[in-house]
């Protein structure tokens, strides 16, 4: 489970926001093989991608928008969270 970022006076949103999506694929990986990826971030909205067992997987949508998304949106309220 990711584990909160804390805020850092040196750290932008965007690299808290990647050290997030690095702890939640690193989930996905060792739990179900899978993977997400941050494709773009343009300061509102994050751009992401499923790969590995991810892939095809029926259950992949609701990987997407409700944990993955669920979990950034509890970090970043205000960030728009899309797919590839």
């Amino acid at each position: 489970m990711a584990t909160p970022v804390e805020p850092s006076n040196n750290a932008s949103v965007e690299e808290r926001l990647r050290d997030l999506i690095e702890k939640l694929d690193a989930y996905i990986e060792l739990y179900h093989g899978g993977s997400v990826e941050m494709v773009a971030f343009d300061g509102q909205t994050v751009t992401l991608k499923l790969g590995g067992a991810c892939l095809g997987c029926p259950l992949s949508p609701t990987t997407l928008h409700g944990w993955v998304e669920g979990t950034i949106k509890q970090f970043f309220p205000d960030l728009k969270v899309q797919a590839a």
